[in-house]
């Protein structure tokens, strides 16, 4: 199985030396679907088996099990189940398509995860302006009690709250692994209005600049046409 990391063309290289025909490639990265597809059909000419596994569960799965998508042809799936059953939780892995499949399911599962984020993100930043004082692990864990709310990402976020009310070792500079820009990439290419995910990722572009041009623009905008005051820097 090829784990997330190393470059996955590389990796395949390195392996052609030893690889037979009927063996399986199981590559358990967050790569792209297109990329997956590529790799399937290359592999199928030298009779090598292709499975793209979209994996999820991060540094939880060592603990509590691994969420998986699989993709690519459905016979060579039902050879290797067996250590995708071991791995995952109950009902926590499933055949999804063929190649490129798993990968796809994945991304935008990510997808989706971004969105979710910077809905908590914003909604605990807008408590945090407010005049009374919450105690923002007191809601995190309330609403994690019968709320519509409730989620495992709440869950994570009352922890993160408990060792550090106010966040005050972190600095808020949020990357991204690629895959929140691939599904971007898909819903245009399809005209599918996506503006919660769109709005999300930039976001976190924003998230990494001391300063915005944009910002000092606006700013100085303003201050051309209707006198408006600028903060010098």
């Amino acid at each position: 199985m090829i784990p997330a990391g190393p470059p996955v063309d590389d990796t395949i290289q390195r392996l052609s030396g030893v690889l037979s025909p009927g063996d399986v490639i199981v590559d358990g990265g967050n790569s792209n679907y297109k990329d997956s597809i590529r790799r399937a059909e290359a592999l199928r000419s030298q009779q090598v088996e292709f499975l793209d596994t979209g994996v999820s569960g991060g540094i939880w799965g060592l603990k509590v099990g691994f969420n998986l998508m699989v993709g690519g042809n459905q016979a060579v799936f039902k050879q290797v189940e067996p250590i995708f059953k071991t791995l995952a939780p109950a009902d926590g892995y499933a055949y999804v398509g063929p190649s490129g499949a798993g990968h796809y399911a994945k991304m935008v599962r990510n997808g989706i995860e971004y969105s979710m984020l910077q809905s908590y993100a914003e909604g605990f930043e807008i408590l945090k302006a407010a005049p009374f004082n919450f105690d923002l692990v007191q809601l995190a864990r309330l609403w994690n009690h019968g709320s519509v709310i409730r989620s495992w990402l709440l869950e994570l976020a009352q922890a993160a709250f408990e060792r550090d009310p106010q966040l005050a070792h972190i600095k808020g500079y949020v990357e991204d692994s690629g895959e929140g820009r691939w599904t971007l990439e898909e819903a245009l290419a399809h005209a599918v209005p996506t503006p919660a995910l769109a709005m999300s990722l930039f976001m976190r572009y924003r998230s990494r600049q001391e300063d915005s041009f944009s910002a000092k623009v606006l700013a100085a905008l303003r201050n051309e046409f209707g006198g408006h005051p600028v903060r010098a820097e």
